[in-house]
């Protein structure tokens, strides 16, 4: 989507408030309800979605004229920086649009926890990204690999950048893809796995793309890995801790999540694969001096997962019971217990050369 279109769409909505006004009908704006009870899963895109389910937020309504304002104001301010054509932080936007009303008591915020909701609540009655709305995050996110980029007029080799790789913007639809020698994305959770496996130049050996998320990968991350994948035809194997929680962020680099199901779309990367770590690599790598004891939450957690939809492969329903019934987990650092160099030289080479991935 366009700049133009963006502004088009917001200035849409500003209109559409005014007629309101003059034909003396109670102002509102319609959202779409992003509960657990408006998600469902598309069997044929194996991605969450949204489900048609909207509520209309009124200005004349004690319980919604806030909420109401707080919308509004962040639309207007949207406006004003996309038309502008410049970018600013979501933490930025909430001190921009804090201050107490005149003659009152009252704050157009009081943290920015009120303001973050009312993005994504624009978002999904606009039908556009965050990123489009020129609003931006931290910086999470590193990557390294044969690619050449361009972004804002600048030329970047993901090679040629020493030790710490290129760090992953929040906004990287405008990033030009200049040159790509690739032939997968290997994605790995721990920002020590990045480093092991950037300083053995994993990346050049095997013609990958080495991306690092640092935990839950951010939203620019997760656009990079789609953007890559389906732009260049490129398969996708990601690595996580082996607990539920590092599940998990492989499911939503797969099928996206809950809480952003009205941008699985873009955000979602649904041809990618799992390469570990799994509880069963525990027996088969000789690691059971290196499990962690599994809390109850992450055996909750595990339970849970168990009952998603789109993690009901065969293959993961074993690995989850495996975990339940021995209450472990291990990191991707329990593979340093055969040796520093046992993820880049022996672990990795294997599960890709005899395709020992989980769907």
């Amino acid at each position: 989507m366009s700049r133009k279109e963006v502004e088009e769409k917001l200035v849409k909505l500003g209109k559409k408030i005014v007629s309101d006004i003059e034909k003396g009908n109670n102002p509102a704006v319609e959202i779409p309800i992003r509960s657990l009870s408006n998600i469902v899963f598309d069997e044929k895109t194996r991605l969450l979605k949204l489900g048609d389910k909207t509520a209309k937020r009124y200005f004349f309504n004690v319980a919604q004229a806030k909420s109401f304002m707080q919308t509004l104001l962040v639309a207007s301010f949207c406006r004003d920086i996309v038309k502008e054509n410049i970018h600013t932080s979501i933490r930025d936007m909430y001190y921009n649009l804090k201050r107490t009303l005149e003659d009152s008591d009252e704050n157009t915020f009081d943290e920015q926890a009120e303001s973050d909701p009312i993005i994504v609540d624009l978002e999904t009655s606009l039908g556009v990204l965050r990123e489009q709305l020129h609003l931006i995050a931290d910086r999470k996110g590193v990557v390294a690999g044969n690619v050449v980029v361009e972004d804002r007029g600048d030329e970047i080799d993901w090679s040629k950048l020493g030790s710490g790789g290129w760090s992953i913007p929040s906004a990287v639809e405008d990033i030009k893809f200049k040159k790509v020698k690739a032939d997968f994305i290997l994605v790995i959770e721990k920002n020590a796995g990045f480093e092991r496996l950037h300083e053995d130049r994993f990346w050049k050996k095997y013609n990958c793309i080495l991306i690092g998320t640092g935990g839950q990968p951010a939203r620019g991350t997760r656009r990079l890995i789609k953007r890559l994948s389906v732009e260049h035809d490129l398969p996708v194997y990601v690595m996580t801790d082996s607990d539920s929680y590092g599940w998990y962020i492989y499911s939503v680099i797969k099928s996206g999540s809950m809480a952003l199901a009205h941008a699985s779309d873009e955000l979602g990367t649904p041809n990618v694969k799992f390469i570990g770590l799994t509880i069963s690599d525990i027996e088969k790598y000789g690691l059971q001096k290196s499990t962690i004891k599994a809390t109850e939450q992450d055996l909750k957690r595990a339970k849970e997962l168990l009952e998603y939809p789109w993690m009901d492969y065969k293959e993961w329903k074993r690995e989850i019971k495996l975990m339940l019934q021995k209450k472990i987990k291990a990191e991707i650092e329990a593979l340093s217990a055969r040796g520093l160099k046992f993820l880049s030289e022996v672990y990795l080479p294997e599960k890709i050369e005899k395709k020992q991935f989980l769907p």
